[in-house]
């Protein structure tokens, strides 16, 4: 489905494989405060799998770990053969039916995505009435943007243009874009590292019920 020197495959070929995602252990304790026996879950951005290995472990009945790029999903294959991965274009509709999960979990997706609007619309479409998002992003906390703004070099490098991430988020934003897409209950909370220097934001939102 990807072309060679497809933009996402180039990013994975600089990433060692076998690798825990940053963060694994706090964030897979989130998941398993927030999704429960018997639920259906989609794994957006699933990479090597993971979080869709251990969602199965916390007893989900079906787990659908979805990616853009090929090359995670190989390595995935590989390490969780009994895992149902899909390769997705990326800024296309989800090849998914509507309302078919219970929750969907997207770890330090939504800071790479161009189009934002388009994938919200795409998360809400696969959730249940009152089914959950769950995500983590960076956090960009007071004394990061202190540091970024006294420095510079460290604003260079933060926002460089040729970077991964696109989107950048601190708490009240995020609340913001979840409400303004139909989005209920919303809870962001920081999480990692010390107070004023937090690197995550954890966030469940509730699907607005038809």
């Amino acid at each position: 489905m990807s072309a060679k020197g497809d933009y996402h495959e180039a990013l994975w070929e600089g990433v060692p494989e076998g690798l825990d995602p940053l963060d694994f252990a706090l964030r897979s304790r989130f998941l398993s405060d927030h999704v429960r026996a018997g639920e259906r879950v989609l794994d957006v951005g699933c990479g090597e799998g993971c979080f869709a290995f251990a969602l199965a472990r916390v007893g989900a009945t079906k787990v659908v770990g979805i990616d853009v790029a090929a090359e995670p999903l190989r390595r995935a294959r590989v390490r969780h053969p009994e895992l149902d991965l899909r390769q997705v274009r990326a800024e296309r509709a989800w090849p998914l039916e509507d309302a078919s999960f219970d929750a969907v979990w997207a770890g330090e997706v939504i800071e790479h995505v161009a189009d934002t609007a388009a994938w919200l619309s795409q998360v809400r479409r696969v959730l249940r009435s009152g089914g959950r998002l769950l995500l983590s992003t960076p956090d960009h906390g007071l004394l990061l943007r202190l540091r970024l703004a006294c420095s510079t070099r460290a604003f260079a490098a933060h926002f460089d243009p040729r970077g991964e991430h696109l989107r950048f988020y601190v708490r009240a934003t995020l609340v913001s874009l979840l409400e303004d897409f139909g989005f209920e209950d919303v809870e962001v909370r920081e999480a990692g590292g010390l107070p004023g220097a937090r690197r995550l934001l954890l966030a469940r939102a509730i699907r607005s019920r038809f």
